[in-house]
């Protein structure tokens, strides 16, 4: 796509876990999962200006993480350790999406980072490198540069694409962060669920492997899905939480729900999208 260039706004969308289940773990502790992933019409977004000194500088450093730290800047250090690229970029970030949400921000973030500096810096890697690349700045951020609603398998890297019909999501999110390493370690983390083949997989199938232990730890996700489940009875949590949703065939039913939602639940809206925005950016 040649209409993206260095003043354009790059979005970085949220994705949903359709359903999340955890087959098993490897002997390096990572655990084998089965999910998949949906984007949605929620993101943060990123602007980049070039820079001449081949430094990689955030401009809107996220309070309490270091910039050295920050998964954009992991990112674009990457592409140059990847590429031997010499060029440099001045990164802003407009952070709308929570924090420690199970909404993949922090690792949408990275991704589009990725395929804008590809695509910025005309270092030219494939899609696919891109993906095997990224998979050392999380287990989420391939799914992000593969730019396809997927059932993942692994510790999240091998695709199986899914075509989703139309759906409109009411989005909870308790006011608590929850930190997916918590999650994981947990001891009564089930660990055994069957796997299924992705082609037997249909939309509703399946549960979140996650959700009883965030909920068992964190009173006010549980709360949140408890209202939710209460007027959608296949509400589920996405990823490890905090953010709870239930999906509907049109806008007007979520939004009907969104207007009955209590104030201390803060929720929104959002729609699923067929691909990433940048899917066909290389």
């Amino acid at each position: 796509m040649n209409d993206w260039h260095w003043e354009s706004l790059w979005p970085a969308p949220a994705k949903l876990n359709l359903f999340l289940h955890v087959v098993g773990r490897r002997n390096d502790g990572y655990h084998l999962l089965q999910t998949v992933f949906r984007f949605i019409d929620r993101s943060d977004s990123l602007r980049f200006s070039p820079r001449n000194d081949g430094q990689i500088v955030l401009a809107t450093p996220i309070p309490g993480v270091p910039p050295d730290s920050d998964l954009t800047v992991r990112a674009a250090r990457l592409l140059q350790q990847a590429t031997g690229s010499r060029h440099g970029a001045t990164i802003h970030l407009d952070k709308q999406l929570p924090m420690g949400g199970g909404l993949g921000g922090g690792s949408s973030d990275a991704a589009t980072v990725l395929l804008a500096l590809n695509h910025l810096w005309r270092t030219a890697l494939p899609r696919k490198q891109l993906e095997e690349l990224s998979l050392q700045l999380g287990a989420d951020v391939p799914v992000f540069v593969h730019g396809r609603n997927t059932f993942a398998e692994g510790v999240g890297e091998a695709f199986t694409d899914v075509a989703l019909p139309p759906a409109s999501y009411l989005l909870l999110h308790p006011a608590v962060q929850v930190p997916t390493a918590t999650i994981f370690g947990a001891p009564d983390l089930k660990r055994n669920t069957p796997a299924i083949s992705p082609g037997d997989w249909q939309v509703g199938q399946g549960r979140n492997d996650l959700e009883a232990v965030a909920c068992a730890r964190f009173p006010a996700v549980a709360e949140a899905l408890a209202w939710l489940k209460a007027r959608a009875p296949k509400a589920m949590m996405t990823g490890s939480g905090a953010c709870v949703f239930a999906a509907f065939p049109g806008r007007n039913e979520a939004d009907a729900l969104l207007a009955e939602c209590p104030p201390r639940l803060h929720g929104w809206v959002a729609d699923g999208l067929e691909t990433h925005p940048l899917a066909k950016i290389c």
